[in-house]
This record gives C-alpha cells, sequence and structure tokens, in this order.
C-alpha cells in the first residue's frame, strides 16, 4: 500500500522547531567602538592619494611642488626676489625664499601654538583663504605644507623675521621640538623648509634631479619676477643626463622665452611668437601668453593657473581657443578677407604651439593635484583679454 495513504490516515505532521539563531562572529559585531576619528595629519598617512595622488613617482615630486609653490606665491605678491631650491645625495631637499617668513607668533585661535606649527601640523591652515595676503596664490587649500610634512620623515623650518631667526623641526607631522629663537640675523628674511620624504609612505623612491630642474625651470618662466637658485649633489647626476650642478634661473622675458625654447628650430608658418599680456577688469587678475603656428605636425598647449601647471587643461584654455578662433574671423572681416568667415577650429588649433599662464583670485581646481581649472569665469577673462589684442 501506498505510504503516503498511512500518512494521511495518522494526520497532519507537527511542525518542526526552527534552528536555534547562530551568534554573529566577533567579525561581524559592528558597533559604535569600530568608529575611528583620525585626528591631526593622521588621515594624510592613511590615505596620501587623496592629498598627493598617491605614493608613486609623481607624488613624490608633488612634495616638492607644494612648497615651491608656497616660496612662488610669495614671490609673485612682490615680498620675494629669489627662491634657492637645493637637493642633497641623501633625498633631502631644501626650499629656501626671502619673503616675508612664515608668521612664528601665537595664533589667535590656538594660543598656545605658534602660527608655523598651527600651519604644518593642521589641515585646512593657512594664509590664502581670504585673499588678504595674498591677491592670487598657487596654494589654495591649506593643506600643503602641511601634507608634506605629515609624509616626511623629517622636516626642519627656518623662519627670519624682524631680524631674528626661528627654528623648529618635526617628523611625520608631529613636532619633535620646540620653536626655538636662534638669535639674531641680519640680512636675511623668509622661509627655509628643509624635509625628506617618508621611507614608510614611498619606499626607496627618490627625487630625479632632471625633473626637479625641469620644475624650476617652468617656474622661472613664469613669472620673471623672481630669480630660482638651483643646486644639487653632483654624485646624483651621471650618465647622459645633462642636469646642471648648479644653475640661475631666470627669464625677462616670460612666456615668451619658454616657448622660443621648447619650439626651438621647427619651421613656423609665422617667424615671431604673438606674445603677450592683458590685465583682467575690475582687478580681477591677468594673463599671459605666447602662441606660435607650426608649418607642419601638431602643436602643443602648456597651461598654468597661478603658476601652478594644469596638464589636463580647463576653463583658461577653453577661453584662449575661443579668443583665437573669433578673434582672427572678426580681424580677417574687418580687413575684406571673405575667407575669414571659413576659419575653423582645426585650422587655427592643430598647428599651433603655445604657452598660457593666467593668475585669477580664488581659482576652483578639479581635486588637490591641481591638473585641472575649473572655475568659470577663467573661460570669459581669458577670452576677453586675448580677443582685445586683435583690434
Amino acid at each position: 500500500m501506498d505510504d503516503d495513504l498511512f500518512a494521511e490516515s495518522r494526520g497532519p505532521k507537527k511542525p518542526s522547531k526552527p534552528a536555534p539563531a547562530q551568534k554573529p562572529a566577533a567579525a561581524d559585531d559592528y558597533s559604535a567602538k569600530d568608529i575611528e576619528v583620525l585626528e591631526g595629519l593622521e588621515p594624510v598617512r592613511r590615505r596620501p592619494g587623496m592629498y598627493i595622488g598617491g605614493t608613486d613617482e609623481g607624488a613624490l615630486h608633488h612634495l616638492a611642488a607644494e612648497i615651491l609653490d608656497n616660496a612662488m606665491d610669495e614671490a609673485v605678491a612682490g615680498h620675494a626676489s629669489f627662491i634657492e631650491f637645493t637637493l642633497e645625495a641623501d633625498n633631502y631637499l631644501t626650499i629656501r625664499d626671502n619673503g616675508r617668513g612664515i608668521p612664528v607668533d601665537p595664533h589667535p585661535k590656538f594660543k598656545e601654538l605658534s602660527a608655523l606649527e598651527v600651519i604644518l601640523t593642521t589641515l585646512h591652515s593657512g594664509g590664502k583663504f581670504s585673499g588678504k595676503a595674498y591677491a592670487t596664490s598657487g596654494g589654495l587649500h591649506g593643506v600643503g605644507s602641511s601634507v608634506v610634512n605629515a609624509l616626511s620623515e623629517v622636516m626642519e623650518v627656518e623662519v627670519a623675521r624682524d631680524r631674528v631667526l626661528w627654528k623648529q623641526s618635526y617628523a611625520r607631522g608631529k613636532p619633535t621640538s620646540k620653536l626655538v629663537n636662534a638669535g639674531a640675523v641680519q640680512n636675511r628674511r623668509g622661509t627655509a623648509i628643509r624635509f625628506r620624504p617618508d621611507e614608510q609612505i614611498f619606499g626607496k623612491l627618490a627625487f630625479i634631479p632632471s625633473r626637479l630642474y625641469r620644475l624650476c625651470r617652468s617656474k622661472a618662466y613664469l613669472f620673471r619676477g623672481v630669480q630660482i637658485r638651483w643646486a644639487c649633489d653632483p654624485s646624483l647626476i651621471g650618465g647622459k643626463d645633462e642636469t646642471p650642478a648648479e644653475a640661475v634661473l631666470h627669464f625677462p622675458g616670460g612666456l615668451r622665452d619658454s616657448l622660443e625654447d621648447d619650439v626651438g628650430a621647427a619651421p613656423r608658418a609665422v617667424p615671431e611668437p604673438w606674445a603677450a599680456e592683458a590685465a583682467f577688469a575690475g582687478d580681477a587678475g591677468r594673463a599671459e601668453w605666447a602662441v606660435v603656428w607650426l608649418e607642419a605636425g601638431e602643436g602643443f598647449l602648456h597651461s598654468y593657473c597661478n603658476t601652478v601647471p594644469t596638464p589636463q587643461g580647463g576653463t583658461h584654455e577653453a577661453g584662449l581657443r575661443a579668443a583665437l578662433l573669433k578673434g582672427l574671423r572678426q580681424w580677417g572681416e574687418q580687413r575684406g578677407n571673405r575667407r575669414a568667415a571659413q576659419v575653423t577650429a582645426e585650422d587655427v588649433l592643430t598647428p599651433m604651439a603655445a604657452k598660457l599662464s593666467v593668475f585669477i583670485r580664488d581659482p576652483q581646481f578639479h581635486g588637490q593635484t591641481k591638473e585641472k581649472l575649473t572655475s568659470p569665469e577663467a573661460a570669459r577673462l581669458t577670452e576677453t583679454g586675448l580677443r582685445d589684442r586683435f583690434v
């Protein structure tokens, strides 16, 4: 007989008891005690990529650019005339300017700390937010110096202000000494920062002299009022590396000199570059540019904002392109050239080799590494400034 019939005759089955709940494993025990609060510069050391784009060779050299940008801001503001840039054999880098010097008096909000220590140990601190200390600046987010400090095995700072020399040392973002009055100094002012990148972050990576030298040259081209004194330990230069051990970088011709250096003897449609500068209306900043058209091959456009390279371009480049296209069309039409209206962007931009540098207040960049300018007003200001020169 079918077993199912016997099952039905015995009545319905009793429901089975539910299995007892299992106790969560320790790994799944998620509570308030698991919420970390990172203080000081610990976030930088935990996630350096958020601040310098990674821990590779490019990120390592970004440390040098951050400190150099601060010195350049002093020069552009009219307070420094030279910058000393020295690379030592043991991967120490020293950058010194003859500007005003970082303030060393007690900070109003943190009265037990000097302004110097606040700047070097606190994210988003600095003198470039209000626009009072600097009309334009490349260091904007108040994180550059403190990030370099956090990612350095050693940082030594000297500040010469009011004929007094002050010194303080740091390690991995924390002070290892008090701010010390080192005595009176004559004929010296400004800030000197000497640091060595932390091997815990960057491993065995070391600064590359040729890369740093190109950085210094580009900064000297961008601001003709500064002299950059380059020095590198000769033991770091070898083989086919033509980097000089010492050099004084000063280019009164600005971007024009830079463009001529890059283009060299390449055949040109017009022998002389179109190089000029223009102040923006309403004291909103200024632009400098140098443009030449090549007879063959594709050109290039290198752009900068407040001396910071913008390799991914941005709104200032859009303004330059618009100004060139519209300006050339207008220039031709005013002279009765009907073919000018048929000029295309490809005609103008493909053979163009150009350098563009803008200085604007409170620029907005895409990310902390500032590789792309996103300020909407930069396009309008640049376009207007350049187009006026076609009239």
